[in-house]
């Protein structure tokens, strides 16, 4: 899966969840990513940075590593 999908999916997790307060919303995003995303695609989007993504994306990431 290239950088750029995963970034659309990220964003659009974020999309789905930004109804939530903004500190429930962002581990919900990292809690998404580390049931439902595979390692290597969390690594991926890891290493792709936080270029392109939403600021709840970017927190959720900092969870992540």
């Amino acid at each position: 899966m290239n950088d750029a999908k995963l970034v659309h999916m990220a964003n659009q997790i974020a999309l789905n969840l930004q109804s939530l307060p903004e500190e429930a919303a962002v581990a919900a995003i990292a809690e998404h990513m580390k049931s439902f995303w595979t390692p290597a695609m969390r690594q991926a989007l890891l290493a792709h940075g936080p270029t392109d993504l939403s600021p709840l994306c970017r927190r959720a990431l900092e969870q992540l590593r």
